[in-house]
Order: C-alpha cells, then sequence, then structure tokens
C-alpha cells in the first residue's frame, strides 16, 4: 500500500496500492501512520510519491459504496486526520505529483509545501462536483488559499479537471518536469530548502502555514455529520452508482 524510501535525511512515501492507488480507509491510515512515523524519526524532509503516470486516482468510490454510515464517517475523520498531519507537518513535505491526479490525490498534494509536476497529457484537480460530491468546506478554503478566490471558486464550482500546464499557470503546481523527473526534481528542490538555516526556515515556514492550519479549527462533528449525509444523499448515491458502473463496463 505504501512504500518507504531513504533518501539520506530525506524519506519519500510512496503510494503503491495497484492499479491506481486509490485511496481508501485503511490507505489513510498508512498515510497518517507514515507521516507519524517520519515525524518521530525527526527526518529533515519527506516526498509524496506515487507512480509515473499517475500520483492517485482519488477516492476509491466501489470500495467506499460498500461502507455503512459510521464507516464512511470514519473514513472522513481519517481522511482529514492526514491532511492536518500534512498541514502541520514538523518538516517541508513536497508532492512529486507523476501524472494523472484527480480529487483526493490533488487534496492531499495541496495540503503538501509544494508540488512538483510531471509535463504532458496529464489531468489534474478538484472534481468532486461533476461526479456529485459536495466540496467540503475546509478542502475549498484550502484551495483558496493557493488559488485565490477567484480561481478556486472557478474551478472548484463545477469540479474542473484542469491540464498540468494550467495548473502550473493557475499555481496549483509550483514547476513541470519530464515524467521520469518527478522525484528526482522534488528531491534536489526539496534539498534547496534544506540547505539554508535551518531554524530560522523552519519557525518563517511554520508562520507562512498557519492560514492553513487554522482552518482546522472548523473542523468538528458536525462537519463530518454533514459530510456523511451528503454522501447517503440520494443525488450523490445515483450520481457515484452510475460512475461505478461506468468503470465496470470500460474494465469488461
Amino acid at each position: 500500500m505504501l512504500e518507504q524510501i531513504e533518501h539520506d535525511d530525506i524519506r519519500e512515501i510512496r503510494l503503491a496500492r495497484p492499479p491506481v492507488n486509490a485511496i481508501d480507509a485503511p490507505m489513510m491510515l498508512a498515510i497518517h501512520a507514515a507521516l507519524q512515523k517520519a515525524a518521530d524519526d525527526e527526518v529533515s524532509g519527506v516526498v509524496l510519491s506515487g507512480r509515473p503516470g499517475l500520483f492517485s486516482a482519488g477516492l476509491d468510490i466501489p470500495s467506499l459504496l460498500q461502507l455503512e454510515r459510521d464507516e464512511i464517517a470514519e473514513f472522513w475523520r481519517s481522511f482529514f486526520r492526514v491532511l492536518q498531519t500534512l498541514a502541520a507537518f514538523p518538516a517541508p513535505v513536497f508532492a512529486a505529483i507523476g501524472g494523472h491526479n484527480p480529487a483526493g490525490g490533488t487534496v492531499l498534494a495541496i495540503f503538501c509545501d509544494r508540488r512538483i509536476a510531471a509535463r504532458g497529457d496529464f489531468r489534474m484537480g478538484l472534481n468532486e462536483v461533476a461526479v456529485g460530491l459536495a466540496l467540503p468546506r475546509l478542502i475549498f478554503y484550502a484551495y483558496r488559499l493557493l488559488l485565490g478566490q477567484r480561481e478556486a471558486e472557478r474551478l472548484a464550482v463545477v469540479g474542473e479537471m484542469i491540464s498540468s500546464a494550467d495548473a502550473l499557470a493557475c499555481g496549483l503546481v509550483d514547476e513541470l518536469v519530464e515524467p521520469d523527473d518527478v522525484v528526482t526534481t522534488a528531491l534536489d528542490r526539496l534539498r534547496g530548502v534544506l540547505g539554508v538555516p535551518r531554524r530560522a526556515m523552519l519557525v518563517t515556514r511554520r508562520i507562512a502555514r498557519q492560514p492553513l492550519m487554522d482552518i482546522f479549527d472548523q473542523l468538528d462533528e458536525g462537519m463530518v455529520e454533514a459530510i456523511t449525509d451528503g454522501w447517503f444523499s440520494e443525488e450523490t448515491q445515483a450520481v457515484l452508482g452510475q460512475l461505478v458502473e461506468s468503470l465496470a463496463s470500460k474494465k469488461a
């Protein structure tokens, strides 16, 4: 489900759940545990990566549709726990996005410090609305911090996916490189950040990321209940069910 690779004092946490690194409850628990272990080990930095051509396909809808209400609520709690851990991680976390990265994959990336993405015919973005899911307020606020109000609103309200080039132009990613160079570039850029005086960098980084951490002040059981209610709404269940049928027919 995850691979962990040591690059001297930097740890790469690689999503490794074939075939498409889809996000389910066990993956969220595994990512959270890996981040906690990295923090406990006092690594200098983390690179969060996927596989060539794909970071993550987003939520594992077929799997999640099988869960009961209390299980879905717990999934959202674990999802937000990972995002909060990324936001408040005590060392820089860079995302190495090797290809397509819709929905939940983009969410993970926007809570990292920087995003290095693959140049090419790849798509990314928060397409939740397009598949019948209302975008959680907390996630929209993080999107808005990154892109600005107008651009975040324009993209999120209709669940628009954008190309790698457009992601660079609007600030969703920081740099485009060849697909085979994504991880090595992320490591190089992270080492550049780690090359400045460490205490001053970490204190300033925390000040800079405080608005991102502050959005979790709004996270409570009411938000989890509202998201869970939305998941089980008639509209959302119908659209997600159609999506699963479409995926199954493509595989057939």
